[in-house]
């Protein structure tokens, strides 16, 4: 499979119309506790949004007014590369979206519903093309800017405001693009477009590089026909789990217990096609894949002490697939803590929307559907690839 197979090139615009005022946003978020918040990623010429969906108590997600954020995306890029990083801290709780045609990074208020701050990188740093992926560890936001190949360092202020710290560059071993991001602790792990992994130090906020920079081994053995892409960590720090975009379902895992990235265990099944994205449960019992070139969610059972996948459950296809969307894409979850309870996926496509994926278990065993009522359409966004959850997981 070719590399540009990853990419999302679809550049639509629509005319957005009934966008209202953030003041009349916060009015309605009142007495909400848990939403789940999307980047809209309106492309240019339009002013992109912000949009929260409040979730009932069984799941089932309200669409409220949309907030603009004064910039606008490109509706497309990485499926790795996570636009949304929601932050609740011990002072704030903030949302942080990309804006990836005007090169900046928004942060929003969740208790007010309002914009507390934007802020550029460098004249330099760029993501017009494959758009601007985000993470954050609570004292600092961290971008991936795909066109300049840098990751940018901001520091998050009060009010979820953002300052631009700089700039660092980076690259795969064969000039790969940084593409997918996590954080803990005092480590980042990016992944790149040419089958690279990385980790850095961030003890000090700017990234420096661990010297661990190596291609993965299901790139190596599958001869650059499967790649990592989206990434995360478990609590303890032990292991690094990434989610490759294959024709298979490839799910690769580095033990870094030792401070850096060592040679991944390779994962691999049939059942379905590619794993760009991927999230642990809150008890790390389960790891969640979307299966983005295929049409169904998966579940593989984790052992966090070991490292080891197995088992798990494979939804049926999603539906309204081709007439509506074209990948699955970002997932969040749709309870905090336990397993769980499955997730939300994002729907890329000309009728953009929140898949609600449900989960059951007995035992080992697990089953995956899609619930009654699903998706929750996202009218604003052209091309939805990045959801978030407030409250965000534990870690």
């Amino acid at each position: 499979m070719r590399k540009s197979q990853q990419l999302c090139f679809w550049r639509r615009t629509a005319l957005l119309a009934g966008v209202l005022a953030a003041s009349c946003l916060a009015a309605a978020a009142t007495g909400a506790a848990q939403y789940v918040i999307a980047n809209d990623d309106v492309g240019f010429p339009f002013v992109t949004t912000v949009t929260f969906f409040a979730v009932s108590p069984g799941g089932a997600l309200t669409r409220m007014p949309q907030i603009q954020t004064g910039g606008s995306g490109i509706s497309g890029g990485f499926f790795g590369a996570n636009r949304i990083s929601v932050l609740k801290g011990n002072s704030q709780e903030c949302v942080y979206a990309s804006e990836a045609f005007t090169g900046d990074v928004v942060g929003i208020s969740i208790s007010s519903m309002t914009i507390g701050g934007r802020a550029l990188g460098s004249p330099t740093d760029g993501g017009t093309s494959n758009g601007i992926g985000l993470v954050n560890n609570g004292k600092f936001v961290y971008a991936s800017f795909t066109d300049s190949n840098t990751i940018g360092t901001y520091q998050v202020m009060a009010g979820c405001g953002l300052a631009f710290v700089n700039d660092v560059a980076v690259s795969g071993l064969a000039s790969g693009v940084i593409n997918g991001m996590a954080v803990r602790g005092n480590m980042l792990i990016g992944t790149y477009t040419d089958g690279t992994i990385e980790s850095f130090d961030i003890s000090a906020g700017t990234p420096v590089s661990h010297g661990d920079k190596q291609y993965s081994a299901a790139t190596l053995t599958s001869q650059d026909a499967t790649y990592p892409n989206s990434i995360d960590i478990t609590s303890d720090g032990h292991f690094a789990i990434f989610g490759d975009t294959s024709t298979a379902q490839v799910v690769e895992v580095s033990d870094i217990s030792s401070g850096k990235l060592t040679r991944t265990v390779v994962h691999t099944s049939k059942a379905t096609i590619s794993s760009s994205n991927i999230m642990l449960s809150p008890d790390e019992t389960l790891l969640y894949v979307s299966n983005t070139q295929g049409d169904s969610v998966s579940a593989y059972n984790f052992d966090k002490s070991t490292g080891r996948l197995s088992g798990g459950c494979v939804s049926g296809p999603v539906g309204a697939e081709v007439t509506n969307w074209s990948y699955l894409t970002g997932m969040s979850l749709i309870n905090p803590s336990g397993n769980g309870g499955g997730v939300y996926v994002a729907e890329f496509g000309t009728a953009s929307g929140i898949a609600m994926i449900t989960l059951t278990t007995s035992g080992k065993k697990c089953t995956l559907q899609e619930a009654a009522g699903s998706p929750f359409l996202d009218p604003h966004s052209l091309g939805l690839l990045s959801i978030g959850t407030f409250p965000p997981r534990a870690f």
